[in-house]
């Protein structure tokens, strides 16, 4: 990330920007190119999240860094593009890490670059908000014609949403492809399973390997069966299709029947006491 944004020189070849070497740009003009997002929460001061955005025509306002009409309607339309506009005079201090993001974000559209790099964009912040400022790069990318680059650790996520991905795998090799050929070669899978995790290539996501206790059968409506399935596996137990060792069933009136071996159904109302039952616990 640091070469790309021209803090550190390639080690070999070169980083082109719209054809044009990195190194031919001074920084003024790399700024107007380039745009970094940084995971640093820096100390805003008293600025407010326009006045903390207005920042990012820097490199368009000249030596005395004075807005002109067109500055503030750049700085009010890259608030909007990110969903913060109705942030704009709160103090920026005040800001949750996602509207920190969403604003950081604004601030590197205000510059009006043809990059965004953007690093771990969405460390730090809760499953709604990493969701949103993933979606919200993606519309930017698509909708505005922008190139974005971001490191994440988040890789069921990029996989989702990202057009490319450059995958280091365990060897330091660089693998690239669309999400679908780096899971279609295994190389998702061959980068990150290990003895308690495995990369599923039908559903692009991870579950947790657990040692085997045994089989069951499944007897429910299709809008349940996912629950059971993964209360079975974290269970440890592996759905059969013929003799099992538990069968597990929904009644009519939707709770949950155990029967374990050949053994009386047992009656459970939650998804809990279900799993405390196959534990060899009591299921009330």
């Amino acid at each position: 990330m640091r070469t790309l944004c021209g803090l550190l020189p390639p080690v070999a070849g070169t980083v082109r920007i719209a054809g044009e070497n990195l190194s031919a740009h001074s920084p003024a003009s790399l700024a107007r190119q380039l745009a970094v997002v940084l995971t640093d929460r820096f100390a805003p001061g008293l600025l407010s999240a326009r006045e903390l955005v207005s920042l990012g025509r820097h490199p368009h306002t000249g030596f005395l860094g004075r807005l002109r009409a067109a500055d503030r309607a750049t700085v009010d339309w890259a608030l909007e593009a990110v969903g913060a506009g109705h942030l704009a005079d709160r103090p920026a201090t005040e800001l949750s890490d996602g509207e920190w993001q969403r604003v950081l974000i604004a601030r590197a559209l205000a510059q009006e670059p043809r990059v965004v790099l953007l690093d771990e964009p969405t460390a730090f912040l809760d499953a709604p908000s990493r969701v949103a400022v993933t979606v919200l790069l993606r519309d930017l990318a698509r909708g505005r014609g922008l190139t974005v680059v971001a490191s994440t650790h988040d890789v069921e996520l990029a996989l989702r949403l990202a057009d490319v991905v450059w995958l280091t795998d365990r060897e330091g090799r660089l693998r690239t492809g669309a999400p679908e050929d780096l899971i279609r070669t295994g190389a998702v899978a061959a980068a990150f399973d290990t003895e308690h995790l495995a990369f599923d290539p039908d559903t692009a996501s991870f579950a947790l390997r657990r040692p085997s206790r045994g089989t069951a059968t499944l007897d429910a409506p299709p809008a349940l069966r996912p629950l059971l399935e993964h209360t079975l596996a974290r269970e440890g137990l592996t759905v059969a299709s013929g003799p099992a060792d538990h069968h597990v069933a929904v009644a009519d009136d939707g709770s949950l029947l155990l029967r374990r071996g050949d053994g009386e159904a047992v009656r459970v109302p939650t998804f809990e006491a279900l799993a405390r039952a196959l534990r060899g616990g009591s299921a009330t």
